[in-house]
């Protein structure tokens, strides 16, 4: 059976759009759910409002995420298709979930001022800068997908966010033709 029987005219992928807090990932999703019609799943956001947190990291300022609850949660939503799962980590999601991986990256100084101005700890803004610096989100990415799955964009200025949303868009009228 070929690509094209096997997949109803009217289905739609999922997409990951991922990358370090602060490099525009939500900017993004928000503009590529509205002008695609996809459903946006914001992770944290998720997770927050059903309790799937195991505990709360004070040294960092923040939750830690209980994803086996958070998938249990999202199964039967992504078997749907047509969602933007945003989220700043990616390696524990199923490879399976997504027919593309976008990863947002920033320069630091902009990413900096970003998590500054979100009033992060110097702890928690280091981290996050410093897994900028090495690349830490893209990698995993790069574990985690097929490479061929695997995008890179760049979330520093409008400009930027506005030839991401093409990118992303260009890719989906691609896959819609396979």
């Amino acid at each position: 059976m070929s690509k094209m029987t096997e997949r109803s005219e009217d289905a739609k992928p999922n997409i990951l759009i991922t990358g370090t807090p602060g490099a525009g990932k939500s900017y993004l999703c928000e503009r590529l759910s509205a002008q695609l019609k996809f459903d946006w799943l914001d992770c944290s956001k998720i997770a927050k409002d059903n309790n799937f947190i195991e505990e709360y990291d004070d040294e960092y300022d923040c939750p830690i995420l209980d994803e086996d609850k958070l998938m249990d949660h999202l199964e039967p939503i992504m078997a749907k298709g047509g969602n933007i799962v945003e989220y700043h980590g990616c390696d524990f999601f199923p490879e399976r979930w997504f027919q593309a991986v976008f990863v947002v990256t920033c320069p630091n100084t902009t990413l900096y001022d970003r998590l500054k101005e979100r009033k992060y700890n110097e702890k928690k803004l280091t981290s996050n800068i410093e897994c900028e610096i090495f690349g830490t989100i893209l990698e995993e990415a790069k574990d985690s997908y097929k490479e061929d799955k695997v995008f890179v964009l760049r979330g520093e200025t409008r400009q930027d966010a506005d030839k991401s949303l093409k990118t992303v868009k260009n890719w989906y009228r691609t896959w819609k033709r396979k």
